[in-house]
């Protein structure tokens, strides 16, 4: 079996330091900007590589600029059981 992990969306942190706004991005991905939050709270079950590649343009950075893999007892050290045990009942759905 595979040690259960969490995938971390790093929206926030790439939008602050280009100092643009969910709308301006939305925008240059031609979505919503409920994706855009959606990906942003990590409230999606899949991202398409496609727009991975988007962002990554849109950001000049790589994949792992954008999103973080981290093991189940890191992200409840940082982030809390209650969130680990939300994000592994969402990937249940």
């Amino acid at each position: 079996m595979v040690d259960a992990a969490v995938i971390i969306f790093r929206l926030d942190r790439l939008l602050a330091q280009h100092k643009m706004r969910g709308v301006e991005l939305a925008e240059k991905l031609g979505c919503t900007v409920q994706t855009i939050s959606r990906i942003k709270t990590g409230k999606i079950k899949a991202l398409r590589i496609d727009t991975l590649d988007e962002l990554c343009e849109i950001f000049h950075c790589q994949p792992g600029d954008i999103i973080e893999y981290i093991p189940d007892d890191e992200a409840r050290q940082r982030y809390g059981d209650d969130f680990v045990e939300k994000y592994h009942r969402y990937l249940d759905e």
